[in-house]
């Protein structure tokens, strides 16, 4: 059966005026002459994303969308109608947003995240910036410290609301923060905390001794970069340190003291070398 909104592995059964029908063995689509590859003849196998087109039948392309059905991803508004917003995903035809999907009303030429979807009624693909109902909230297979990459889909006081794995909630708090994100921004963490809501907190760094390598990693690479010699000591402002760094100055001060008990390093007030 033809996955809608998916990138399908096919068959080409037959070549027509229109372009090429292509099988999984059950189900026929028409992949237009203009997107098949030169060469391409029956018996071959293809790779294909399959959607609907504008009178809802099934089509293939071989552009590649920049989301699928069941993930997220940030898309620029091109579009509005009496109905809703159409968004650029990288295909011909744009996707749609429909009214009752939007968290807010949308905006031409802004972007924002989105929850790629089959609309099971039309078979049609259409995305959502009303995220909650994407999201899974079955966070038994998660561990604190686990590695993770994050998608920023929202920014508050607190800090940025973030899509964890593609799957879950979760945050990472204006303390984490070292540096200004933006909507559709992908960071790199670790859970810190698994809360009772079974949503996630996030820290961008590890703590401990996991952390203080990764620390120490930074300030060693800065190091090399700068000929042996880093403007940044003890007596550096903070901001100064999280701009340049992206580490706190605890977390700094820490990984400059185990370099200087290892050997590698200088330290001084306003600079650290690289010791020979």
């Amino acid at each position: 059966m033809l996955e809608i909104g998916k990138t399908n592995t096919l068959t080409v059964t037959r070549k027509t005026s229109a372009g090429f029908l292509l099988t999984d063995g059950t189900d026929e689509v028409l992949l237009p002459t203009r997107l098949a590859q030169e060469g391409l003849e029956p018996e071959q196998e293809i790779t294909v994303f399959v959607y609907t087109d504008s009178e809802d039948r099934p089509i293939a392309t071989t552009q590649k969308p920049l989301a699928q059905v069941g993930e997220f991803a940030c898309l620029r508004v091109v579009d509005q109608s009496p109905h809703g917003a159409f968004l650029d995903w990288g295909l011909d035809k744009d996707l749609f947003v429909p009214f009752a999907e939007q968290h807010e009303r949308l905006v031409i030429g802004q972007k924002y995240v989105f929850a790629v979807y089959l609309d099971n009624r039309t078979l049609r693909v259409a995305a959502a910036s009303k995220l909650g109902s994407f999201l899974e909230y079955d966070v038994s297979g998660l561990e604190v410290d686990q590695e993770v990459e994050t998608l920023v889909y929202a920014k508050s006081d607190r800090g940025a609301l973030v899509i964890v794995s593609d799957r879950y909630s979760g945050m990472v708090h204006t303390s984490e923060l070292f540096s200004p994100v933006e909507i559709g921004q992908s960071l790199s963490g670790f859970i810190a905390k698994i809360r009772d809501d079974n949503k996630l907190d996030i820290r961008l760094r590890r703590v401990g001794a996991k952390g203080k390598r990764d620390a120490s990693d930074v300030i060693l690479t800065a190091l090399e970069e700068g000929g042996g010699v880093l403007s940044l000591g003890d007596k550096s402002p903070p901001e100064a340190i999280i701009s340049q760094l992206g580490i706190s100055k605890k977390v700094f001060k820490a990984a400059i003291g185990g370099l200087y008990k290892a050997g590698k390093v200088i330290p001084g007030p306003n600079e650290t070398r690289l010791k020979k």
